[in-house]
């Protein structure tokens, strides 16, 4: 059992969501949003730290996925984004978990099916692989997205680490 917290980073609003995987079986254990507001950088920066550290006293994860930056038009927004990046990372570095990171794009394809997926498709599948009654809020929807982008990659690793196993005993007989 393995309880997995996803992080969609942002300077303005960084989503959250958790899940608990069971071998192929996915839990759905909260989700949200955490709104910086308009205060400077720091302070945002700051308050993304102290959030991300509650939820991981609150959840008690394994397991922290991250999505990676994205090549923006503008670089200001890229480089607060990588700040609100940094500042998630060195919360979950603080408690000794492993950061795993995933592009928008192997989480799309991870959880839509499709690379190019866009945020209704992404919410709509995160509704309906966790069984929700309603759609979670975006952000929270894409930081679900990740959590379950980390999930299936272990699971196929896990498969994949059994098959070889299977074909090396099956040579050693």
């Amino acid at each position: 059992m393995s309880i997995i917290l996803g992080i969609d980073p942002g300077s303005r609003i960084t989503g959250y969501g958790v899940i608990q995987q069971r071998g192929k079986n996915i839990q759905y254990l909260g989700s949200g949003c955490i709104r910086l507001g308009d205060v400077p950088l720091a302070e945002r920066l700051i308050n993304i730290f102290r959030g991300i550290s509650e939820l991981i006293q609150q959840f008690q994860p394994d397991l922290f996925a991250i999505e990676q930056v994205f090549l923006a038009h503008n670089p200001d927004s890229a480089l607060k984004l990588g700040q609100a990046r940094g500042a998630a990372i060195v919360a979950a570095a603080n408690t000794g978990l492993d950061v795993a990171e995933y592009s928008a794009r192997q989480i799309k394809q991870a959880v839509v099916g499709k690379g190019s997926a866009d945020k209704k498709q992404v919410q709509h599948m995160v509704t309906h692989i966790l069984k929700l009654t309603a759609s979670p809020q975006a952000d929270a929807a894409d930081a679900l997205a990740v959590a379950l982008c980390h999930a299936h990659t272990r699971q196929s690793l896990i498969s994949m680490a059994g098959q070889a196993s299977k074909t090396v005993r099956g040579r050693l007989r």
